[in-house]
């Protein structure tokens, strides 16, 4: 535990400010731009979130150089499909990947986190709270008890089968919204069950650097808005 003295508060800084330098170097090799208060900020966050999980296992992940290749490089690897300054939903958002993630990569983006999770949810809101993070919302509920919204795009990186995640979130994206649905490896069978109403328009593979495995980022929409 980190003393709260000026000098270790210095000697923090410094550790975010270096892990910001490496979120940049990263997010560059994926051939992306952002801003240094964005990779600062993320860098914060990392931090907050590496912190809190020593005491409430909040991913599985602990080291901090596997979060930013397999949290933060993961989600900012979806950054190019994103609506910049639409309205996003993330899904079973968790301690809030991807959604504060790309909040903070683009403060044009507004972003609401939903979670039906308590020790999620109070950590999403910590971080929004202690890092004065103003383009994110975060609920706490189950996402078919969410009132009918009409956001431009929802993502999913963890929420059920893909079947699922568009049926439980049919009445939350607008008319012309898109669907996201981040995945590993491909299941054909998972591909091919989708909900009724939908289409998958497209299958994007993702690299992600220093992560041996495989990243695809699934599109879909009402099939009657094709």
């Amino acid at each position: 535990m980190i003393a709260l003295s000026p000098n270790n508060d210095m000697v923090m800084n410094d550790r975010v400010m270096r892990y910001a330098e490496h979120i940049e170097q990263g997010v560059q090799a994926m051939g992306q731009d952002i801003a240094l208060r964005s990779a600062q900020r993320i860098s914060a966050y990392i931090h907050l979130l590496a912190k809190w999980n020593r005491t409430y296992n909040l991913t599985a992940v602990r080291n901090l150089e596997d979060m930013r290749v397999r949290h933060v490089l993961d989600a900012l690897a979806v950054r190019p499909w994103i609506r910049s300054a639409g309205h996003l939903v993330d899904v079973g958002s968790g301690p809030g990947i991807p959604g504060i993630l790309l909040a903070l990569a683009d403060e044009s983006l507004a972003v609401t986190l939903i979670d039906s999770n308590l020790k999620m949810t109070r950590f999403a809101e910590a971080a929004v709270r202690e890092l004065a993070i103003e383009n994110v919302t975060v609920l706490r509920s189950r996402v078919e008890e969410v009132p009918a919204s009409s956001f431009d795009q929802a993502i999913s990186r963890a929420f059920a089968s893909t079947a699922d995640f568009l049926r439980l979130t049919c009445h939350l994206v607008r008319p012309g919204g898109e669907w996201l649905a981040m995945k590993g490896r491909l299941d054909e069978r998972e591909q091919q069950a989708v909900a009724d109403g939908f289409i998958c328009r497209e299958t994007i593979p993702l690299s992600v650097p220093s992560l041996d495995a495989a990243r695809h980022l699934l599109i879909y929409q009402r099939e009657a808005q094709l």
